[in-house]
C-alpha cells in the first residue's frame, strides 16, 4: 500500500479492484439512480475526503486507500462508487463546480448584490487550490475540449456572470467589468498566493480586486 505522498501508478488510473464492480460511470445522487441513505452518505463522504486530500497532497500524490480511510469506509466501498481513479477525479471536479453554481444561486437569493459578488469571488479563489491539481490530473486523460471540461467551464462562467450582472444592475459594480476577466483574476490570485509565506495575502489581493470593481 502506498502512502499519501507516493504518486499514483498509471495502472491505478484505470484498473478496478479485484472482486469489486468493474469500470463504469460513477454513481452520483440524482433521479437517474436513487441511492439508499447510507450509500448516499458514503458517496458524499468520499467526495469530501478526496477533495481535501487532493488539495493537501495533489490529485496524483494521494492513494485511494488514504481517501477511503479519511472517509471512514472500506476500499471496496470507494470502488463501488468510483471504479477508477479517473472516475473519482471527475466526480470531485464536477461536484466542486456544482457547489460554486449552487453558492451563486443561494447568494443571489439571500445577500445584497455587492456582498454576493465578493463572497463568490472568495469561494472561487478557494476552489482554485483544488482545481489546479484536479485539472492537471484530468487533462492527463482527456483534452481541454472534452465534454466534462467544457461543461464545467460553462457552469463557472454562468455563475460568475450571474453574480456580476446583478451587482452591475444594482450599480455597485462597474458596467464594463467582464465575467471572463474576473474568473481569470480569481484563478491568478489563487495560483500566486498558494505557496505564499503570508496567508493573508490572498485576502488583500481580493480586497484590491473588489475595491476596483466598486463604483463608489
Amino acid at each position: 500500500m502506498r502512502t499519501p505522498a507516493e504518486p499514483a501508478t498509471a495502472a491505478e488510473q484505470t484498473k478496478p479492484v479485484r472482486g469489486v464492480q468493474g469500470p463504469g460511470p460513477a454513481s452520483p445522487p440524482g433521479p437517474e439512480r436513487a441511492m439508499r441513505a447510507d450509500a448516499r452518505r458514503n458517496y458524499e463522504r468520499l467526495l469530501r475526503a478526496a477533495a481535501e486530500a487532493f488539495t493537501e497532497h495533489g490529485a496524483d500524490d494521494v492513494s485511494l486507500e488514504e481517501i477511503a480511510r479519511r472517509a471512514g469506509v472500506g476500499i471496496g466501498t470507494l470502488y463501488r462508487h468510483f471504479p477508477t481513479r479517473a472516475a473519482l477525479l471527475e466526480a470531485v471536479y464536477t461536484d466542486q463546480v456544482a457547489g460554486l453554481r449552487a453558492l451563486a444561486d443561494d447568494l443571489l437569493a439571500t445577500k445584497p448584490p455587492a456582498e454576493a459578488l465578493a463572497t463568490w469571488l472568495r469561494a472561487l479563489i478557494d476552489f482554485g487550490r483544488t482545481k489546479r491539481s484536479l485539472s492537471a490530473a484530468l487533462l492527463a486523460t482527456m483534452s481541454r475540449d472534452s465534454e466534462l471540461i467544457s461543461s464545467c467551464s460553462a457552469t463557472m462562467l454562468s455563475a460568475m456572470t450571474d453574480v456580476l450582472t446583478r451587482a452591475q444592475q444594482d450599480g455597485t459594480a462597474h458596467a464594463d467589468a467582464s465575467p471572463r476577466d474576473l474568473l481569470r483574476m480569481g484563478h491568478a490570485i489563487s495560483m500566486t498566493t498558494d505557496w505564499a509565506a503570508d496567508p493573508a495575502q490572498a485576502d488583500r489581493l481580493l480586497a484590491l480586486l473588489i475595491n476596483g470593481l466598486r463604483t463608489s
